[in-house]
């Protein structure tokens, strides 16, 4: 009986041991999360900061005359429209070129098609949602999209290399409210 207790006292402070062991490991590894979240928070901070030189340098060499939004966004009209402004839940048709800043040619609507989708439901880049709230019927427009409000680290897997500063040049077709999408 007396071995016995002593075996389950040796299981029991194992067990003990075990869990202690296994908290501070648990601790490193909470740590070695937080210190690699900060690294990359700061790589992160640089990127934008140097895309958002490159951006300005961009458009200085240019001429264009932009205007950035509070995520990074880069937009000149240079025609405006008459027509309604652009709001959450509409259906909007552009007209578009989308190129990289080395001039390269991704996409274009003479080939493509209009690009039509309903503003705020996602599918397009977050910097094209955020842009064309910005426009009417009518307005063309450029639009400067730095890697995180395009495609990202990753590209498109297509015609867009990773981490690309894309160039939008836009002109809206169309716009129809709900109503009308529905009436047709």
């Amino acid at each position: 009986m007396m071995k016995f207790k002593h075996v389950i006292g040796l299981v029991i402070l194992g067990g003990l041991l075990f869990t202690c062991i296994s908290e501070k490991q648990k601790s490193l590894s909470d740590e070695d999360y937080e210190n690699t979240r900060r690294a990359l928070i700061g790589a992160n901070r640089i990127l934008v900061r140097k895309d958002r030189e490159r951006i300005s340098a961009f458009a200085e060499r240019r001429d264009w005359d932009m205007q950035e939004t509070q995520t990074g966004l880069w937009y000149q009209v240079y025609e405006n429209g008459t027509g309604l402004y652009a709001g959450t839940g509409m259906v909007i048709s552009l007209e578009y070129t989308i190129s990289l800043m080395d001039g390269t040619v991704c996409y274009d609507s003479d080939s493509l098609g209009l690009k039509s989708f309903r503003i705020g439901q996602g599918g397009v880049e977050s910097g094209l949602e955020e842009g064309v709230l910005l426009l009417r019927q009518g307005d063309k427009a450029r639009f400067i999209m730095p890697p995180h409000l395009a495609h990202g680290l990753t590209g498109d897997g297509n015609a867009i290399p990773p981490r690309s500063i894309l160039i939008y040049d836009v002109e809206v077709v169309r716009l129809d409210t709900l109503v009308s999408v529905l009436q047709q």
